[in-house]
């Protein structure tokens, strides 16, 4: 049996899934009027389904916009954020382990973060959504001393560890080029450990060119990378038996990061690339080279 999930991008962390009759809203900002209005969510399009679920992974501004509160849709919007957010805020409350059923076929576990707040990982119907909020190896390469980028990176591998235990199919994971050197090490060692069968990268600051140049490097067999790159591009991933199949939408001007097909799609035709699990390259695949070419940058 077939199983579609749509993932649209907005802006910076904020990105929506759906699948069915139900769609969950991750970390949706506004950018405080910086998404144009006529991509932003908006009631039309939060109507078409029966549940939806909004999740806030922590307090940060850029990852929780006091919109989502005034959404007034046909059915009750249930909110599901971080432990540590404010008690003013509404929402079920999750702390890293915690573990909630939100409705027949959608389970949200909640893991931990190297920032404040939480990362959730949904089971929506089957397929297994992640993200990552503000999840990340957080060292600045020019800046931190030895013993800080030690420090950093034994919080990343322990809050990781948990995660790698799971199935992920969709992972939504920062690619935060303020960082500096190494800027992508998180994400290369997140798609390393993890292995998620598709990784979208967010919070890459209005720098597109990094999150291209990121899927160009890190997709391999094993890992299909798409970069969003402009508000509400979107790709479908279908699963089916042991076959992956994935739509992008929208990509008139952002380039795929594979090249599937010789001619290049209409924009009326969905771009599509297939991925088998059976693949036998899969566990052979080496790994993503983290350092940068000389003379390269940003």
């Amino acid at each position: 049996m077939e199983a579609k999930c749509e993932i649209v991008y907005y802006y910076h962390s904020g990105f929506t899934a759906a699948m069915n009759d139900t769609l969950l809203v991750f970390d949706y900002w506004e950018g405080n009027g910086t998404l144009p209005e006529d991509k932003r969510l908006t009631l039309n399009r939060l109507n078409r389904y029966k549940h939806i679920f909004v999740f806030t992974s922590h307090a940060h501004p850029d990852h929780m916009d006091p919109i989502v509160y005034t959404w007034q849709c046909d059915t009750p919007i249930i909110y599901v954020t971080s432990f540590d957010m404010d008690i003013g805020v509404r929402g079920r409350r999750m702390a890293p382990g915690d573990e909630m059923l939100l409705k027949e076929g959608v389970r949200v576990k909640a893991f931990g973060s190297t920032d404040t707040g939480v990362s959730f990982l949904v089971d929506l119907y089957g397929v297994k959504v992640f993200h990552a909020g503000d999840l990340n190896l957080w060292h600045w390469r020019e800046e931190s001393s030895l013993r800080e980028i030690e420090a950093a990176e034994k919080a990343f591998d322990e809050a990781i560890a948990p995660i790698a235990k799971e199935n992920v199919d969709i992972a939504m994971f920062p690619v935060d080029p303020r960082q500096g050197q190494m800027f992508d090490a998180g994400a290369n060692l997140f798609i390393l450990r993890v292995k998620p069968k598709v990784f979208i990268p967010m919070h890459w600051q209005n720098r597109p060119e990094v999150a291209v140049e990121f899927a160009r490097r890190a997709s391999s067999k094993q890992t299909a990378v798409f970069a969003l790159l402009k508000p509400r591009e979107r790709i479908v991933v279908a699963f089916e038996d042991e076959v992956m199949t994935i739509e992008v939408f929208n990509q008139k001007e952002a380039p795929l990061v594979r090249e599937e097909p010789k001619e290049e799609p209409k924009e009326t035709e969905p771009a599509v690339a297939y991925f088998t699990a059976e693949d036998p390259f899969l566990e052979s695949d080496l790994p993503v080279n983290m350092e940068k070419e000389k003379g390269e940058t940003l």
